[in-house]
């Protein structure tokens, strides 16, 4: 029997309570003093380990200060500046042109509202709402790969569509837990509910978790 919102909502609430208690430190990773800094760190770590991020964003936090120095930046440095990180060519491209559209539009700021930002080049919804949650302190869900597959396999969302994920999560989650929940699904993602083998029987939230994949103790 598929299950209703209102029971959905409900089982939401008892799971929070649990992933809180297992993870109370639960924040974002990537390291950042500034919005633009955020920014700049969410687009270099797409398919990239926020790790990596964090290893190559202090000298460039200190040599770009703003959206002038990385609309100016020149493209073959920036590119072996972010090499470690993947994807090098396409994310320098995306934060030049990124930097360009906040000093035309915006004057050098960026912007606050979810419309403004994903109007950016490079910047989507998980994005904009990274950056909303933890720059800002909106309310947002970033759907990240971790939360992609931990909220469906909660059953809290079900979609090849991370913008559906994202509509389905935000009408079961209360509105002032959106951005802890993003880092509670992302961290019980790294920690437990791992992508090929997570660690069901020692996960926080098993007696909630309708998943029929849960893989089981192994014998010693």
């Amino acid at each position: 029997m598929r299950e209703s919102l209102d029971a959905r909502r409900a089982r939401a609430r008892a799971l929070a309570r649990a992933l809180r208690k297992a993870y109370p430190e639960a924040k974002i990773a990537l390291a950042f003093a500034t919005p633009l800094d955020l920014l700049v760190a969410t687009i270099l770590a797409a398919q990239c380990t926020d790790e990596r991020v964090n290893q190559v964003t202090p000298a460039l936090f200190g040599k770009y200060r703003s959206a002038r120095d990385w609309a100016a930046a020149d493209p073959a440095t920036l590119e072996r500046e972010i090499h470690s990180t993947g994807f090098f060519r396409a994310k320098a491209r995306a934060i030049t042109g990124m930097a360009r559209a906040l000093v035309e539009r915006h004057g050098g700021q960026v912007p606050r509202t979810r419309e403004e930002l994903v109007r950016l080049p490079g910047v989507g919804l998980k994005t904009a709402n990274v950056v909303l949650g933890n720059a800002f302190g909106q309310p947002a869900i970033a759907v990240d790969t971790h939360v992609f597959r931990v909220s469906q396999r909660l059953g809290l969302a079900r979609s090849e569509d991370a913008e559906v994920i994202h509509a389905q999560l935000v009408e079961a989650l209360p509105t002032r837990d959106w951005t802890l929940w993003s880092h509670l699904l992302t961290t019980h993602g790294r920690r437990t509910c791992g992508a090929r083998k997570p660690l069901c029987p020692a996960c926080p939230v098993r007696t909630l978790c309708p998943w029929p994949g849960k893989t089981r103790a192994s014998r010693g």
